[in-house]
């Protein structure tokens, strides 16, 4: 179910790089393209439905919730709802990762093989339901490690033989079959040819710190969106999810590669001219793709300290792709507050373990920041603001 997902989202993504050039070239077509997403905002408000509390967000802290037995969730309207509402909202370009609803859609199935083909008990469907989130975030990315040290880290908060070893092998069989669907190849292969040398290391540091900072940022502007979303008073309630979807379209007609969960930005930042000649545009750049997408921003942290650095002359071009990496392995340890998640997930996405030492410099101290500065787990944070304080952890 996952692969199927990944996959529409893909060939979304192809159709988006067709038909904005096409929206830039003859604007007349503008008008058929804001009919459809009228249409798409319409669907998804049907699918959504009123009762939104399991399918708001990533469904991450709605999971949480239920092991911890302050909520409830009915799997088969969660499926199928998360499936079609999920690619209504990511399809058309919003700076919406897949992991969430990959996540949620794998608890659905471990929760509904539980009740109707195990009979399971309560405990045992809450371990089933487990094996689902770990399965499920191992399928987005075609990465069965991360995926169950998600659910030790960021979900369970424990490490007991018979919950890791389950889910581990549900994970692995998650991949097995995306595997059948996307090959052997890694999620997001990149190609690191050369080891980080030495004399960036101090620079790490600074990295780090910059990096701590600007995660604490991320998550007081996530846990606070809710409270400036209810200001919009001018803005009928049901009308507002249309306007993410509008604002969409300036977005595409800049640089296509903005849109959607950030596979077609990480492509595009690894081809752009990597050498000191091509600084300042590159510089230039950069920038304009930090400000415009902060969701995807740390793709564009790493790679605007690369350029400095090679500017500078303290960094060789083939280490352009290093600091990417690193930067998208310490920005996610930081928001998460889940540092062994974030280096097994990019090790296994990238497909190599050459940069696991700078990823964990760069994490620990982006992590620490963070931590410094109040940062909290977002999704217990979230849980937290959806269900209420939770005294017993």
């Amino acid at each position: 179910m996952v692969a199927l997902f990944r996959w529409l989202i893909d060939q979304a993504m192809l159709f988006a790089r067709f038909v904005y050039p096409l929206l830039r070239s003859q604007p007349l077509w503008l008008i058929p393209y804001l009919i459809a997403t009228v249409i798409i905002w319409g669907l998804l408000s049907l699918v959504i439905g009123k009762d939104q509390t399991d399918l708001l967000g990533s469904g991450v802290p709605q999971i949480e919730a239920i092991l911890k037995d302050q909520h409830r969730m009915k799997w088969w309207p969660v499926l199928w709802k998360k499936f079609v509402g999920g690619l209504l909202a990511i399809c058309p370009g919003l700076f919406l990762g897949r992991e969430g609803p990959c996540i949620q859609m794998g608890a659905a199935i471990g929760q509904g093989m539980g009740e109707r083909l195990f009979h399971a008990d309560r405990e045992e469907n809450k371990l089933l339901l487990s094996c689902g989130v770990a399965a499920g975030l191992a399928a987005a990315f075609s990465a069965p490690l991360a995926g169950t040290m998600f659910l030790l880290e960021e979900i369970t908060f424990r490490f007991q033989i018979r919950e890791w070893l389950t889910a581990l092998a549900a994970a692995i069989s998650a991949d097995l079959m995306t595997v059948l669907v996307y090959g052997t190849r890694p999620c997001l292969w990149l190609p690191v040819n050369f080891n980080l040398p030495p004399v960036a290391y101090p620079w790490l540091i600074l990295f780090g710190l910059v990096l701590g900072v600007l995660a604490w940022c991320y998550q007081y502007c996530l846990l606070n969106s809710r409270v400036w979303y209810r200001h919009c008073t001018h803005l009928p309630s049901k009308v507002q999810p249309l306007l993410p979807l509008l604002l969409v379209i300036p977005v595409g007609l800049l640089d296509v590669n903005l849109l959607g969960g950030s596979h077609m930005l990480i492509d595009h930042l690894i081809a752009l001219p990597s050498h000191s000649a091509a600084f300042a545009s590159l510089f230039g750049l950069l920038s304009i793709y930090f400000v415009v997408r902060f969701v995807g921003s740390m793709l564009s942290y790493g790679a605007l300290l690369a350029t400095l650095l090679m500017h500078l002359h303290l960094l060789a071009a083939g280490n352009y792709i290093n600091l990417v990496v690193i930067g998208m392995a310490a920005y996610f340890g930081a928001i998460e507050k889940a540092p062994f998640t974030a280096i097994c997930l990019l090790t296994e996405m990238v497909g190599t373990m050459e940069q696991i030492l700078p990823m964990l410099i760069v994490t620990f101290i982006s992590y620490t920041v963070n931590d410094l500065l109040g940062g909290r787990p977002i999704y217990a944070a979230l849980r937290e603001e959806m269900f209420g304080l939770d005294q017993t952890s």
